[in-house]
């Protein structure tokens, strides 16, 4: 049985060729809130870091890699990372869950914001 791209009848109705890959589709994309993005309270290393752990954490709840990884994976130093994962947990962003001595946290990325404070910050977002 032939395949259907092979089908000299199938490739003469065709308008989308497909050839190789695109290396950048290949490697994913991550979603970032923009309510996040355009919070001025929260630094771009911290949106960064937010964002890598949101890469992580594509098919999971939630993720626990090490700073040194993210650190790694960023180009930023580990007390950097250190500094961004405390600011987001601060902001709400993230809950830290510490596993114990030697062991990774598991950070557990939040969608939600404070309601106090999100009619300005989606007001913010027509800016």
């Amino acid at each position: 049985m032939e395949k259907l791209a092979d089908l000299r009848q199938f490739q003469d109705r065709q308008n989308i060729v497909l050839q190789g890959f695109d290396p950048v589709s290949a490697g994913g994309f991550t979603q970032v809130p923009n309510i996040l993005l355009k919070d001025p309270k929260v630094s771009a290393n911290a949106k960064v870091v937010y964002s890598m752990l949101l890469s992580y954490a594509w098919n999971n709840a939630y993720v626990f890699p090490g700073q040194e990884r993210l650190g790694e994976d960023i180009g930023l130093s580990q007390p950097t990372i250190a500094r961004a994962v405390k600011e987001l947990e601060q902001h709400g962003w993230l809950e830290i869950q510490r596993r114990g001595q030697g062991k990774t946290n598991i950070y557990v990325l939040k969608y939600r914001i404070d309601p106090a404070n999100s009619k300005k910050m989606w007001k913010n977002l027509g800016k």
